[in-house]
């Protein structure tokens, strides 16, 4: 969808892409797209998985130019980084920090 992927990854319950956006398509269609996408995919590996969806939500944040190199990094380093830190509190963390409103009830599902 013209959204070239810089880094993909993640850890157990969440997933991070840093990617340049397409001036083309919207981000929820982006996101649809991905979680289509993956989710036949994963489907298509196991029959075990044959339950499998994402949750309905997601977070997107932009990321200044000058930062692309740390957050390449930091979902590079997602499974040591979340030993220490679980993926909820994290998120918290930086809502909060960015003064983002949120209503818990509607984080997870």
């Amino acid at each position: 969808m013209d959204s070239n992927p810089v880094q993909i990854g993640g850890y157990q319950n969440h997933v991070h892409i840093l990617c340049l956006l397409s001036r083309k398509h919207s981000q929820a269609e982006l996101i649809q797209k991905v979680k289509q996408g993956s989710s036949k995919w994963m489907k298509s590996m196991s029959t075990k998985y044959r339950n499998f969806y994402w949750q309905d939500g997601y977070g997107i944040f932009s990321a200044s130019p000058m930062r692309i190199d740390k957050v390449n990094t930091y979902i590079k380093n997602q499974a040591k980084h979340h030993k220490n830190l679980s993926f909820k509190d994290e998120l918290k963390m930086f809502l909060n920090k960015y003064q983002i409103e949120y209503d818990e009830r509607y984080l997870w599902d």
